[in-house]
């Protein structure tokens, strides 16, 4: 990193928590404090979702309650989440996040069909963020088909060049992103509650004409939940994080109650301008119910708060990505080369380059739907597991140290768990050949994973 570049002092180790600098490059140092953490967190859950999934949400359930529901559910259920994930976080403080978590709960197999899994899964959130960037970067220039993707590749290029250089520079730019998005979409909240006129579903008791099923709120459900994701994700980086058994689970908690409050009151700004219907045919719906309380500049408006939105969610991505992948090279599950860490900028930058790659890759022949919607779907089980692990950990292992226990132990855990396995049912009912081909790729690493034990044992 250039000498000219200042990182602030709020994300500087404080001297009484500074880490020595591994000398031989398999550890990285604690440099990141609460404030980074949480912007970090915030920055992974909001990123497009919440302007484009509004309109599934709608179609599918028809009603302005059954929008709310779905949204206070999703809510509910990643909160169950984070509660629960607090304790193992806080138990075992390392690079890999649910990796771990899943390798301590129940041994290396399922550790690493999860990292197989992200091989694909976690790549795919990424170029999907990238692709919505770029797709409303034509709101100001129209590149075209290929423009956009070519947008898309070279931003991240540019998140991960950022991240292979310096986490802490990665965490200031979140440390003032996040805030910065935050504000700006609670601002267009307020806009559309004090310029708007009404007129939408919430001051319009008519009846939709869409007809909700319980098997399409189920489906609405899962993209609500896409939008709430990065919960599980944040986990990787708990490695870096300063005092992580106090740390981890307030910034969990502090972050999803927030982004809760964040997404209602957006919801609730989309329904007050917009009836069901129009919400329900808007690929747009935050520019639709801003120009309807402020005039068709709201499209421009929008499509700057969905480029920072966007651009911050890639960054945060990358800065815990790689991570995972770092945690299965060491662990020798993975190439022991994405084990190493940068001598000078202290970055795991090979798994940082290889996470790159693998976003390029996607971003080249994938949709934002077909990406988020995968994503979902073949990380979900592994999710439910983790938080199950709370549960086997407690029976097994009842003398280890817990500095953060679940709240509401055992009604929290196991609320997610049960609505994590009908979550899947529900889409394989719905969408079966898509479920079954993302179960049919998770359960190709049950062979890969005694290929790649029989091959290094051969070594």
């Amino acid at each position: 990193m250039s000498n000219a570049v200042r990182i602030p002092e709020w994300v500087e180790e404080s001297p009484s928590h500074r880490t020595r600098h591994p000398s031989s490059g398999d550890a990285l140092p604690r440099r990141l404090g609460g404030w980074s953490a949480l912007a970090v967190l915030i920055s992974l859950i909001i990123g497009s979702g919440i302007f484009r999934v509004p309109r599934g949400v709608a179609l599918a359930t028809g009603s302005v309650g059954g929008v709310m529901a779905c949204w206070i559910l999703g809510g509910i259920i990643a909160l169950c989440a984070a509660l629960s994930l607090a304790e193992l976080a806080a138990m075992f403080p390392r690079a890999g996040g649910i990796y771990v978590y899943l390798r301590e709960a129940y041994g290396k197999l399922p550790a690493f069909m999860l990292g197989w899994v992200d091989l694909l899964a976690l790549p795919l959130a990424q170029a999907a963020v990238a692709l919505v960037f770029a797709s409303y970067f034509r709101t100001f220039v129209d590149v075209g088909e290929l423009g956009t993707r070519l947008i898309a590749g070279g931003l991240i290029v540019l998140v991960g060049i950022v991240n292979y250089q310096s986490v802490r520079l990665a965490a200031a730019i979140q440390g003032v992103g996040t805030p910065a998005k935050v504000l700006a979409l609670l601002g267009l909240s307020a806009a559309v509650f004090v310029f708007g006129k009404g007129g939408g579903a919430l001051t319009d008791p008519r009846p939709s004409s869409i007809s909700p099923s319980l098997g399409g709120f189920g489906i609405a459900l899962t993209s609500v939940l896409f939008c709430y994701d990065g919960w599980a994700q944040f986990t990787s980086l708990s490695g870096e994080i300063r005092d992580p058994g106090r740390t981890i689970p307030r910034v969990l908690v502090t972050g999803l109650l927030l982004v809760i409050v964040v997404y209602l009151t957006a919801n609730a700004a989309y329904l007050y301008v917009l009836p069901i219907a129009d919400m329900a045919a808007s690929p747009r719906v935050g520019a639709d119910a801003l120009a309807r309380a402020v005039g068709p500049a709201a499209g421009s408006i929008v499509s700057a708060l969905v480029l920072l939105s966007t651009f911050g969610a890639l960054n945060s991505l990358m800065m815990t990505e790689p991570r995972l992948f770092y945690a299965m090279a060491r662990d020798g599950l993975f190439f022991r080369s994405l084990a190493e860490v940068h001598e000078r900028n202290q970055t795991p930058h090979r798994a940082i380059a290889f996470s790159t790659a693998l976003g390029l890759f996607y971003v080249g022949f994938r949709s934002f739907e077909q990406l988020a919607e995968g994503f979902v779907i073949a990380t979900w089980p592994f999710f439910t597991l983790a938080v199950a692990g709370v549960l086997v950990l407690r029976t097994r292992r009842p003398e280890q140290a817990r500095p953060y226990r679940t709240l509401g132990y055992p009604v929290v855990p196991l609320l997610f768990v049960v609505s994590g396995v009908l979550l899947v049912l529900n889409a394989l009912v719905q969408h079966p050949t898509s479920t079954l081909v993302s179960f049919g790729v998770t359960l190709l690493g049950w062979p890969i994973y005694h290929l790649w034990i029989a091959h290094r044992e051969s070594v």
